[in-house]
């Protein structure tokens, strides 16, 4: 008896440290919903980075988070909207140790096509209404008014502007007052070998007009791209900053709004938090994956 009692305890010694070290976890969704990849974890209500164990190929993270059939809440529009299934995970692999594959379990209204992304968490979610939407065309045409003329501080010239492109335009509600938000990813190309982009959030001010509330601004040239990657990968959305969605990790009220940066090495993921009236950027996450 008094040698099982001991092999128990061994056991549980062994376990332990594992479970202890288990937080809430808040993924992004990729791959039209077959891939997760990990942003932050939540420990007492702040955003921590992820506790990974990167060099035994994140195989303890993926014991504790990527157990075939684990099931996360899949976020679109801030709100609950469906689940995502695990179905195996990724550790060991060269380049995508830290992903699992994934498929999407009963989605609302979250529809995968393109550059559109999401979320995914066992944060508890509080219900609400949640807003994921195209801008209607009068919305449309006041935002970009605004990418306009930052693109000209910008010093983009009125010939390159004719350009102007979009890799997307959303509208969201980060705290169900139902006036949108907006996140919007712009583009255009200043020469054969060169880009600009334009990541920013704009919402309506007390004056009923629109303005840019947060903007990064960015120049691509053909001659600085590593490992002779072509100038078109930034065409296709791959090195603009682009939405995944908004979800309220802190349970402050305001949803954070999530964004991600594809780079040749791995993945860049922003999160915008609105404090005083402003959106800053309040937490930044890099991804290796392996070289281009």
């Amino acid at each position: 008896m008094k040698k099982i009692f001991t092999s128990v305890l061994l056991i549980v010694s062994l376990i332990s440290p594992l479970l202890a070290q288990k937080k809430q976890i808040i993924f992004a969704v990729m791959n039209d919903g077959k891939t997760l990849e990990p942003i932050v974890q939540i420990d007492k209500g702040k955003m921590i980075e992820v506790e990974s164990n990167a060099e035994n190929g994140w195989k303890d993270f993926a014991k504790m988070y990527y157990k075939p059939k684990t099931t996360y809440n899949l976020i679109f529009g801030g709100n609950a909207n469906g689940k995502v299934s695990i179905v195996k995970d990724l550790a060991g692999t060269d380049c995508s140790a830290n992903q699992a594959d994934a498929t999407l379990i009963s989605p609302q209204k979250a529809k995968f096509k393109g550059l559109v992304r999401a979320l995914a968490t066992d944060v508890p979610v509080k219900k609400g209404l949640g807003t994921r939407r195209l801008p209607t065309s009068v919305e449309r045409t006041e935002i970009e008014k605004l990418v306009r003329d930052e693109m000209t501080k910008q010093k983009v010239s009125a010939a390159n502007m004719k350009g102007l492109r979009s890799h997307n335009l959303t509208a969201l509600d980060v705290n169900n007052d139902k006036k949108a938000e907006f996140v919007g990813s712009y583009w255009l190309p200043t020469a054969k070998s060169e880009r600009v982009g334009l990541f920013f959030i704009a919402e309506k001010g007390a004056d009923g007009k629109y303005s840019l509330t947060y903007s990064d601004f960015q120049t691509v040239k053909a001659a600085e791209m590593m490992g002779g990657a072509e100038i078109t990968e930034f065409d296709k959305g791959r090195l603009n900053e682009l939405l995944l969605d908004v979800f309220d990790a802190d349970g402050d009220g305001t949803a954070e709004i999530f964004t991600i940066g594809q780079a040749f090495e791995g993945n860049n993921f922003q999160i915008y938090k609105r404090a005083d009236g402003k959106w800053t950027q309040a937490y930044k996450v890099y991804n290796y994956h392996c070289a281009f």
